[in-house]
């Protein structure tokens, strides 16, 4: 993987002129932000473009958090983590576009595969009932469940969705309850269950229904309402696109843009604020500052020492937060087979690991790239088996799917983001019932100098990476209003 000097010509190229940021005296500044993802990256660039000096904290010895590309040879590289993008997703966009990233289409040319009870089946995507599959024994209730789901989300504030007039009834329940309680056709909870774990890295039973609604409110921008749809959607959904030479490029150029300012190998151990500012200690160092804000997943800030205590309710929060169970497997082959069969490379299952697959070849289409979203249940077993069982049972539902040449890549790799020591899990925290109604006031509001970014922190496209960006946004507009 390039490193953060690789990417200083073209950012010089792409960004321009832009205001000199105030450079950091040794240890001090302005701010300190914990955490060097997308949200902590652009709150940094945000207040380096104000003027002031800033100190970016990362534990890993790289930087983009949840994105993260993979190289693949001859210069081609394949997304471990986060990397589509879709219609309403504009903050993300524009930060990409300043960085000189451009995007192209997901492979979305052909018929899907709809894999049901052993049977192997096809149906377009560009019908009325989008990446629904072809059913005629579960579309029905299936599209009136997405149906119900989509209005209820109109009644949730994504600002506040403790404040839903029926808050309290949906947040104690969970997705699974509310099928069962409204008797819609069991099997169709097999297909939700395979947008479920790929989206939230987690089972119906995990999640607060007035978490999903809030997830399905937020899955759009203030001109435009959320729909369950968008979410799993590939044309005018969220894995429409995906970013020219990776998603990890995007945080790799913003890192360059402020320099030394970004210090790598250093987990935040300690936060101490007074009444005249901040102490941030880290592993490879002391770092004073007048405001700080954190911009890692809740898990992971929860595990940081404050002093003096955070509030009951925020420590309490960041405790019921606990990250999705998501794996990505990908299979390079030297070519993408299955588009000269006439597929897209997208299917959905009832059977696992992989209940969802993808098209996740470079723009050119060589290699050829499969990827599998293993989350959930699927994931919690995966993780179990040793790594060339896991490789087989991976590539046996590409199999399932597009036939026995899926058995045999020239490479493969698994992602298991849970292994991860600085996230412990993908692609986002989740909230179960009582969680919202209890405990969501928190979740955004400043403590003292501390502010708090990353993706589950934003009102619009909570988990994505827009959501990232606009967390970082917001918090880095709470510290310069402070400043």
């Amino acid at each position: 993987m390039a490193g953060i000097g690789a990417a200083l010509p073209s950012v010089a190229k792409a960004a321009g002129k832009t205001k000199a940021a105030a450079a950091p005296s040794g240890n001090s500044a302005d701010a300190i932000v914990v955490g060097a993802g997308i949200s902590g990256l652009t709150a940094a660039r945000n207040l380096a473009a104000a003027g002031k000096s800033v100190i970016v904290l990362e534990a890993r010895d790289r930087v983009g958090g949840r994105m993260l590309n993979h190289d693949i040879g001859n210069g081609k590289i394949t997304e471990l983590g986060a990397q589509f993008v879709g219609p309403t997703q504009d903050h993300i966009l524009a930060v990409a576009k300043a960085m000189g990233v451009d995007t192209f289409k997901a492979y979305d040319a052909g018929d899907n595969i709809y894999y049901k009870s052993g049977q192997r089946s096809t149906f377009s995507d560009k019908l009325p009932t989008g990446a629904v599959p072809i059913d005629p024994l579960l579309d029905a209730d299936l599209l009136k469940a997405v149906e119900q789901l989509d209005l209820m989300s109109q009644k949730v504030p994504v600002d506040a969705p403790w404040r839903a007039a029926s808050a309290e009834e949906w947040d104690s329940q969970t997705l699974w309850s509310w099928f069962k309680e409204n008797q819609i056709n069991p099997q169709v909870g097999t297909i939700v269950s395979a947008a479920v774990e790929a989206i939230f890295g987690a089972e119906t039973r995990d999640v607060s229904l007035l978490y999903t609604l809030f997830y399905i409110a937020a899955s759009g921008n203030e001109s435009n309402p959320g729909t369950f749809e968008r979410n799993f959607s590939t044309a005018g959904g969220a894995q429409e696109s995906r970013f020219v030479g990776g998603s990890q490029l995007i945080p790799l150029r913003m890192a360059a843009q402020l320099g030394s300012a970004v210090r790598l190998s250093s987990p935040v151990r300690s936060i101490e604020q007074t009444s005249t500012g901040v102490t941030v200690t880290a592993d490879t160092g002391v770092f004073s500052g007048q405001q700080v804000i954190v911009a890692v997943p809740p898990p992971i800030a929860g595990r940081i020492s404050y002093a003096p205590l955070l509030p009951p309710l925020r420590d309490q929060l960041t405790q019921r937060m606990g990250m999705g169970t998501l794996m990505k497997a990908e299979a390079i082959y030297d070519e993408p087979f299955w588009r000269a069969d006439g597929l897209t490379g997208q299917a959905v299952s009832d059977t696992g690991p992989a209940k969802t697959t993808f098209d996740n070849s470079p723009p050119d289409g060589s290699p050829g790239v499969l990827m599998g979203f293993i989350g959930g249940d699927e994931a919690r077993k995966l993780v179990l088996m040793t790594p060339d069982q896991q490789r087989t049972a991976a590539l046996q539902s590409f199999a399932n799917y597009f036939g026995d040449k899926a058995k045999k890549p020239r490479d493969f790799v698994l992602m298991n983001w849970s292994s991860e020591e600085w996230t412990r899990g993908c692609p986002v925290s989740l909230l179960s019932p009582g969680t919202l109604l209890d405990f969501g006031p928190a979740l955004r509001e400043p403590v003292g100098r501390i502010h708090w970014a990353g993706t589950e922190t934003s009102t619009y496209w909570n988990g994505y990476m827009d959501g990232a960006v606009r967390a970082g946004e917001r918090a880095s507009g709470e510290v310069l209003a402070e400043l």
